[in-house]
């Protein structure tokens, strides 16, 4: 299968979560295309990424800032930083579990929530809102569950794709922010995708000089989709 035989779409314009002065539209496979995971190995290949039950890449007429990006794990390079965020984060117990609802998820997922986007469109989350933005029917996902003393303190939603990890979003306790626990949900997904013997860890969208995307330019080596190939950031 390649995407070259799928119909895409471009979706109307909305105004971008990322800058506020640029309207964003995004390129979809046939909405009546009945996706699964087969079909979404292929889409984030490609550059794509999950929301719910909904594959998209951002493309956008005046703007080509969202560049999918993914780590190629055999080749990480933990840096001196992210070195401490493993010796901080030692006493934390991790075990990757099915995705479902629990009360226990959604509390910590709306306390991230609305400490992290008090004045966004994703305050004050429902449990609808949890359940069709995480995973779906068609979804291989797995929670990667970050335990302190049994207490639940991170999240890692994960999907299982052929030839790597997506990780799809991560929610975490906002009162533990020296713990670092967004980069380190990042490093236990490239653990658990080594002991899976699998090649990448796809991190969605990169965004230059993006302070909620700095982030992903830690993670070293990046690579980048552009020109409908992936290639090395520090090679670009």
């Amino acid at each position: 299968m390649n995407t070259r035989h799928l119909q895409l779409y471009i979706t109307a314009e909305t105004p971008c979560g990322y800058y506020e002065d640029r309207m964003s539209t995004n390129l979809v496979p046939d909405p009546e295309l009945a996706l699964s995971m087969p079909i979404y190995d292929h889409l984030i290949q490609h550059g794509f990424r999950r929301s719910g039950g909904h594959s998209y890449r951002p493309h956008c007429k005046n703007c080509q800032a969202c560049i999918a990006c993914r780590i190629p794990v055999k080749n990480f390079v933990t840096s001196r930083s992210q070195q401490r965020c493993r010796k901080n984060n030692q006493d934390l117990k991790v075990t990757a579990v099915a995705a479902g609802f629990s009360e226990e998820y959604f509390a910590l997922y709306r306390d991230y929530l609305n400490s992290r986007h008090v004045d966004g469109s994703m305050a004050d989350p429902v449990e609808e809102d949890f359940t069709k933005f995480l995973y779906c029917d068609w979804s291989d996902t797995q929670f990667l569950e970050l335990r302190l003393n049994g207490q639940l303190v991170a999240v890692a939603v994960t999907d299982i794709i052929n030839d790597g990890l997506s990780a799809v979003y991560s929610f975490f306790d906002p009162e533990l922010k020296k713990r670092s626990l967004g980069t380190y949900s990042i490093l236990k997904q490239i653990d658990y995708a080594k002991e899976l013997g699998l090649d990448y860890i796809y991190l969605g969208y990169w965004i230059k000089d993006h302070n909620k995307m700095h982030y992903k330019s830690s993670f070293r080596p990046l690579q980048l989709y552009l020109d409908e190939k992936w290639q090395l950031l520090e090679d670009i």
